[in-house]
């Protein structure tokens, strides 16, 4: 059995080939691109690597498909849904790590008046585009996927707001 230690994005893998059913290593990317990638992104090639882990640590299953482009197909085992629902299961609090460029720019010296209105659109848009999917799909979301749009619209909203404090600040 290889290295099983399992990090977030192992995780992440394992629930969207739960939720789908079954998946390819490119159906896994393009699934967190259209879901989960607003608030946790993961580089293209860290699916294919964590597949990969995953199938030789036995969290995962996979069949070759016959003719064409002879794809990957990976479904959970048994190990791999334990190791899920574990994981789904604790509540252990890891602190957020915010990953805002402007922000980091702000504190090594970028100008205030410079960032903050483009900040303030890009947040606006942002929030209006969640804030469009919650009014367009919001019902037909589980509980944890609305609370997790909820999330990112309310990030949104303290975003915008701190952008505009950071340029009345300058005013």
């Amino acid at each position: 059995m290889a290295d099983s230690r399992l990090t977030t994005p192992s995780f992440l893998v394992l629930g969207i080939i739960d939720k789908l059913g079954e998946a390819s290593p490119y159906d896994v990317k393009v699934e967190a691109a259209r879901t989960v990638a607003p608030f946790w992104s993961m580089p293209h090639a860290q699916v294919y690597a964590q597949c990969d882990r995953l199938v030789a640590a036995g969290l995962l299953s996979e069949v070759r498909q016959t003719g064409g482009r002879n794809r990957r197909v990976m479904k959970l085992t048994v190990a791999g849904r334990a190791a899920l629902e574990e994981w789904l299961g604790d509540p252990t609090f890891v602190p957020v790590e915010a990953r805002e460029r402007g922000i980091l720019k702000l504190w090594f010296g970028a100008r205030p008046e410079v960032l903050a209105p483009v900040q303030l659109t890009e947040h606006h848009a942002t929030l209006a585009g969640y804030e469009e999917l919650a009014e367009s799909v919001g019902e037909l979301l589980t509980r944890g996927q609305r609370e997790a749009l909820e999330f990112g619209i309310r990030y949104e909203r303290m975003m915008v707001d701190f952008w505009q404090w950071v340029e009345q600040r300058g005013a």
